[in-house]
């Protein structure tokens, strides 16, 4: 079910025991290869044959393109909350759906600089319903809900996500190859961050002269398919958990 496409009689009446799912994304630079629009592009695909699978056992919310990606800004064609205005956007959000009575709300998401405001966000708003003991609320990225690529075609280089990179490249490749840039141009970025384990403040520039971090030259339409396939039941997987937590455990 898409809210979007729902009247407000429609949702009252819903269960407020089906998940309701918001899909969190960006509009920001991804290198001189790719799209402003794709890690927008990318959260819809997966959500879309996550819907085919689920059918009407979720709500699924309309995919809020706006996300935290302030790194990006030196970039043109980026637009970004700033962290602290994002966190409070997604906690409305939150508030909005649990003040309709729904009581599991998931924040799906598809880009790097949503994570830890996604995660504070439901982390300040269950401290604010903390009497309701029948709430879930959860914070997810499609990419690490457990999948492993490179086990399932080996010809995949990378092991985890980059920005512009194989991954992300070759999930356009096979949405909207008309949109990928020249990739014989492309040099590779480490995809390691200074100070591991550690966690850096750091802006894309820094990192990044072209924007993409990754080596997008390996990037293929077929291996694009491959990684919605998995990405994409991984979601499916998680939210069947959310539909079948029985509304009281920790542990679903």
């Amino acid at each position: 079910m898409r809210l979007q496409e729902m009247s407000w009689p429609a949702v009252a009446s819903a269960s407020k025991d089906v998940p309701v799912v918001v899909p969190i994304a960006a509009v920001e630079q991804h290198g001189h290869h790719l799209p402003v629009f794709t890690d927008s592009m990318l959260l819809g695909e997966v959500v879309r044959r996550a819907d085919e699978a689920l059918r009407d056992r979720v709500i699924w919310a309309p995919l809020l393109w706006l996300g935290n990606s302030h790194h990006h800004l030196d970039f043109a064609g980026t637009l970004s909350a700033a962290p602290r205005v994002y966190l409070d956007l997604l906690g409305d959000l939150v508030d909005n759906l649990v003040g309709h009575g729904f009581r599991r709300v998931v924040l799906l998401n598809g880009h790097g600089g949503n994570i830890v405001p996604a995660q504070q966000a439901v982390f300040e708003a269950r401290q604010r319903y903390r009497k309701q003991d029948d709430l879930l609320l959860l914070a997810a990225t499609y990419w690490l809900l457990g999948g492993k690529p490179r086990q399932v075609d080996p010809t995949i280089e990378q092991d985890r996500m980059g920005h512009a990179c194989e991954w992300e490249t070759s999930m356009i490749l096979h949405l909207a190859p008309g949109l990928v840039g020249d990739l014989s141009r492309v040099e590779p970025v480490p995809l390691d961050a200074a100070f591991e384990p550690a966690s850096r403040g750091w802006i894309t520039q820094e990192r990044s002269v072209a924007g993409h971090i990754g080596d997008p030259r390996h990037a293929t339409a077929e291996k694009g398919q491959t990684l919605f396939r998995i990405f994409s039941q991984d979601v499916v997987t998680f939210l069947e958990r959310v539909i079948d937590w029985d509304g009281r455990s920790w542990d679903g």
